[in-house]
């Protein structure tokens, strides 16, 4: 018997070669490729099961202007964190990445969304390729999903499962998960790169086709990126990431690509015994419950999408010797370092001889700039020993001349603040009410220019 023909596929990219390389001659990944047995090329018929022909009829054109623009129909899934991220809810025919760390709470959630739209009218089907029927069900039980009439699936077989979706029509399908599945199609295991990336293809054309809504859940690898090649979030339409600690009860949904929505917006979980049930009031898990201000401490009010959000930034400056440290968690490190040189020189605060600690509670990554003043707040009052007042807030970026930038949508995180019981703050001149605007109530606001300016403002409210 003649031996099958075998090729080498890159894990990072799935370019393909026909011997093995050290490095792939596609993306340049070193140690990426993986001999699999090559498929046939008998088949006159591409992938999609339609046979190409140079005689094919050309397509009619539309102008642009004249396309009519309507407005997206969405489905929400009951859960108002779910379809704060999603931009409302679910859309006709929309694909959605969703991935995360294992026992995150991936199958939970999506498993209390298609029950939710079931009992709304909507007929929702579960495929689950690592689970059976009988251990989906006992997971219903524990959510306390009670005679609930979603129909499940156990099958990994892509035709079967596609076969199934064409005949039933449902309004949503979740693929739990797309690691799972495989095609006849390819002689690759499933879990695969070419097996991920050909069965979310076709699953996202059927999704076109037949307007189901179809969840895809993704496993994540020991980087933290979604496993299977990168191509496989460019073909769907939104992509959601859980975060948080697995030996913590709250969870982020945060959405890294929306073509229906804002993207990096963020939905906020608990998980009980029910199930993940939303958070309304997100900034109280950020905030550490001082009966008296503490130094180090300051609250920043930062954005995550279109939500106004606080979080308490604590900072810890101590005896360092000759190696002082500069660790930060939640923040980035070189920023940190950045903004120790910028605090030295435009503003007298050394810290060159001194261990520099600072975290932001609560497991949440701060990414945007506005954190700068509230960082150098909260070192400033780690190094003095002083505590800043109750009910400070800060926020603004700074520039290496030591300029205090403005932050978006200062008044939205103003006026967050100030619903929240806040008295005091220190934002950048450009974020500060405009004379004959409305005041915030309640809220003293200092508005600054410069860094010295905003360490001259904290002193005077010592």
């Amino acid at each position: 018997m003649a031996k099958d023909k075998s090729l080498f596929v890159c894990s990072e990219c799935g370019g393909t070669s026909p011997k093995w390389l050290g490095k792939c001659p596609s993306c340049g990944a070193w140690n990426t490729l993986i001999e699999q047995v090559a498929g046939s090329n008998a088949p006159a018929n591409n992938r999609f099961g339609t046979q190409f022909s140079p005689l094919a009829g050309v397509t009619e054109l539309a102008t642009l202007s004249e396309i009519e623009a309507t407005d997206i129909a969405r489905t929400p899934t009951g859960i108002d964190e779910l379809d704060r991220v999603l931009g409302g809810g679910i859309v006709s025919g929309g694909v959605t990445l969703i991935g995360g760390d294992p026992g995150i709470g991936k199958s939970t959630l999506l498993l209390q969304a298609v029950d939710a739209l079931q009992r709304a009218g909507q007929n929702a089907l579960y495929v689950t390729g690592e689970e059976s029927g009988a251990q989906v069900a006992l997971r219903s039980r524990r959510l306390g999903l009670d005679h609930s009439q979603v129909q499940v699936l156990a099958e990994i077989q892509l035709e079967k499962i596609i076969a199934t979706l064409d005949a039933t029509r449902p309004a949503i399908a979740v693929i739990d998960s797309i690691q799972t599945v495989y095609s006849d199609q390819l002689t690759s295991a499933p879990g695969s790169v070419a097996q991920v990336r050909e069965c979310a293809a076709h699953l996202t054309r059927f999704a076109k086709t037949s307007g189901t809504a179809v969840v895809l859940v993704g496993h994540v690898t020991k980087e933290g990126a979604l496993a299977g090649p990168r191509v496989l979030e460019h073909m769907v339409d939104t992509v959601l990431y859980f975060e948080g600690d697995t030996h913590s009860s709250f969870r982020l949904v945060r959405a890294i690509k929306n073509r229906f929505g804002a993207v990096n917006e963020i939905g906020v979980f608990a998980m009980t015994e029910r199930g993940l049930k939303g958070v309304a009031n997100p900034s109280a898990i950020f905030l550490s419950q001082h009966a008296e201000p503490v130094p180090g401490s300051v609250v920043l009010v930062t954005l995550e999408g279109t939500r106004p959000m606080l979080v308490e930034i604590q900072a810890l400056v101590d005896n360092g010797g000759p190696s002082p440290r500069r660790l930060s968690v939640g923040l980035d490190r070189d920023r940190l370092a950045m903004l120790l040189a910028v605090l030295h020189r435009h503003a007298g605060v050394a810290c060159m001889d001194q261990d520099v600690f600072v975290n932001a509670v609560g497991g949440v990554r701060i990414s945007e700039p506005a954190a700068d003043l509230a960082v150098m707040l909260a070192i400033t009052s780690s190094l003095r020993g002083k505590p800043l007042p109750k009910g400070f807030i800060a926020f603004g970026e700074v520039g290496l001349a030591g300029e205090v930038r403005p932050a978006p949508r200062g008044q939205e995180r103003l006026r967050e603040a100030a619903k929240l019981g806040f008295s005091i703050a220190v934002v950048p001149k450009a974020n500060a009410p405009r004379k004959g605007s409305k005041e915030i109530e309640g809220l003293t606001i200092h508005p600054v220019e410069r860094i010295e300016e905003a360490m001259d403002v904290v002193r005077r409210l010592d």
